[in-house]
Formats: C-alpha cells, structure tokens, sequence
C-alpha cells in the first residue's frame, strides 16, 4: 500500500498519517512514514521523538552549478537505512528539516531537495516495493501539482464538513485525476452529524471511503503532542481508520 494524505490545512492529515501507518506497522508491514512539512506534524502524530540533527542534511551536497543534489552512492534504500528514525510499532521515519530555534531555515534547502530526490527514485527501487508507504503532504493543492508524492497510488483526501476544505478537495482532487498517476479516495473528518457526511459526498459526487467522527480524544492527543494511538487505541477514531485500511481503493473520485 503506497499513499498520500492530503487536504486543506488543519483537516487532520497529520493524524491520519500517522495512525495509518501505524496501524499497517501493527499488521506486520514494514512501513515507511514520509514528511514534506518544513513544521512539525506528522512526528507528533506518530509518537516519534524529534531527530536530534535535521534529517537528510548529511545526504546532500552542492553541485558545480550551486544546486543541491544528493551525495554518490545515496539512494533510496541507503537514504532509508542511514537517515530515516524509529517510530513506535516499528515505523521508519525519513523527513525533511524542519524550521527550529538554533538552526532557523538553514536544514530547510538541503533536506528539502534531498527529501525530493529520494522519494522520486523510491518507485524504482525493488527493495521497497515490499513496503507500505505512507505520506503526509503539506496543506493544500501545491504539493500534489508538484509531484511530492511520485511514489502514490492513492491519495487518500482528508475533507472536513466545510467549504473552505470542500474547496480545497475539489480542486486536489481534479489535480491528481488529471495527472493521471493515482486514484483519489475522500476520507470524511471531524464529522458530527449525518448531515456532514451528505454534504462531503454530495459535493465531491462519490462516496466517502470512511467516515471519521469528530472526537475529544484527538484534541487531547494534539494538545499534549502525543499519538492518538496512544491516547486512545480503542477510540472510534482508530476504529474508522481500521475500516479505512480494509476498503481502501475502493472509492475514487474522477474530474
């Protein structure tokens, strides 16, 4: 199973990545988590502790023409083995830098393109083909018109019962439909009401592929900075996203 999470920001993208791939770890898949966000997200959602130098930072160097590109002999899998950290449930973490108080934006460039390079050779690498990958993209539709997650089969959108994220859906969802390389399955969030659901489903003209309540528990867990999974494993949260990895594919949107 290779995806991508994507939606507007604050949809809850972050949350479902990362119980996503713990969930797939839990099963006996060996699992990679990718992180494109320059903030931190998907490393809290997970119950990960914070690397303690930027991720990939060593991988890359700067080329004759003043770019940054990644260090011989660095591909995917040796990108994996050396640069990606443990997560609970035996999840691999690889990630780009992130923007903190001693370092501010310098681990951004490097490990940005490093980041880059590595997930665009992932889908040619056999050693990883027997990998669950699991992405959580930045906010809103620019990554997926980049292409920051070449390695997706389904882009699993994260919508919530607003128009402002509703907007944001449509216009993800006819980005990654007219590329062509993936399917697009919505995933209704923070639902409270029957009504929500109809709303998402109507607008979006298919059939959520899982319904996820809105629930106290993820904002507890977002508070304290710690994994739903570990706040509350037993929650209907958890339990709607266990019945997302069993149907997932089987609801796509096309333009």
């Amino acid at each position: 199973m290779h995806v991508a999470i994507v939606g507007k920001g604050g949809a809850g993208k972050s949350v479902i990545a990362g119980t996503l791939a713990r969930l797939l770890a839990r099963r006996g898949d060996p699992v990679l988590a990718l992180d494109s966000d320059t903030l931190p997200g998907l490393e809290l959602s997970l119950g990960a502790r914070p690397p303690a130098t930027p991720p990939l930072m060593a991988a890359a160097e700067r080329g004759e023409d003043g770019r940054w590109r990644l260090k011989k002999g660095i591909g995917p899998v040796r990108a994996v083995q050396r640069f990606a950290t443990d997560a609970p449930d035996g999840v691999r973490l690889l990630q780009s830098g992130k923007v903190d108080s001693v370092e501010g934006t310098k681990p951004i460039m490097p490990s940005l393109q490093a980041f880059y390079l590595v997930i665009h050779r992932l889908p040619r690498s056999p050693a990883l083909r027997r990998w669950s990958v699991v992405g959580d993209l930045p906010a809103g539709p620019r990554q997926a018109a980049y292409d920051w997650a070449p390695y997706a089969e389904t882009y699993v959108l994260v919508v919530e019962p607003t128009m402002q994220s509703l907007l944001a859906a449509r216009r993800i969802a006819r980005i990654v439909s007219q590329r062509g390389q993936a399917t697009v399955t919505p995933v209704a969030n923070k639902v409270r009401r029957r009504a929500d659901v109809t709303r998402i489903q109507d607008f979006l003209g298919v059939c959520a592929a899982a319904v996820v309540p809105a629930d106290p528990a993820v904002a507890t867990a977002e508070r304290e900075g710690v994994a739903l999974l570990d706040v509350d494993p037993e929650g209907r949260v958890v339990a709607a996203l266990e019945g997302l990895l069993a149907t997932l594919g089987g609801s796509t949107l096309t333009p």
